[in-house]
């Protein structure tokens, strides 16, 4: 098969309608636009949303509670997905290169969901109170990280 001679079916491919050549092509003079009206002028063209006047669904829906610009956003691991990992010493980069989180976002959270039984030290901007509690009781290093990365 020669991929430079591969050709659509007949009839899948149509010719672009040329409008406004002529009364002989059948769409000529007013080019399908109708006769008058605010659709029929050239350089006429409906706002985002526009719904002929009728008011507009985003302005027709009520607008309720408030959005935080300021909210930082965490990747989040729990200590129970730290034990089943290989390694002692975990912190953003190689929970990245283990595909454990697949964006830093704002920073690393570790949280206490699971259970931990072998010694590790982990690196992060955050740590959840009963993370922190279950790693020292198992005998490991819960070491918070600097300032979050800027985005």
């Amino acid at each position: 098969m020669n991929l430079s001679q591969l050709k659509p079916p007949p009839g899948q491919k149509h010719a672009r309608r040329r409008v406004g050549r002529g009364m002989g092509s059948g769409r000529g003079k007013t080019a399908g636009r109708g006769t008058k009206g605010q659709l029929s002028i050239s350089g006429y063209s409906r706002r985002r949303g526009f719904e002929g006047g009728q008011m507009p669904l985003h302005r027709r829906l009520p607008k309720r509670g408030f959005t935080n610009e300021f909210r930082k956003e965490y990747a989040i691991v729990n200590v129970g997905r730290l034990e089943k990992l290989e390694g002692d010493v975990f912190d953003a980069e190689r929970l990245l290169e283990l595909g454990v989180i697949k964006k830093l976002k704002d920073g690393l959270k570790v949280l206490g969901g699971g259970e931990l039984t072998r010694k590790i030290t982990v690196r992060a901007h955050l740590f959840s109170k009963s993370a922190e509690e279950k790693i020292r009781a198992a005998g490991g290093v819960a070491e918070r990280v600097g300032a979050a990365p800027a985005a």
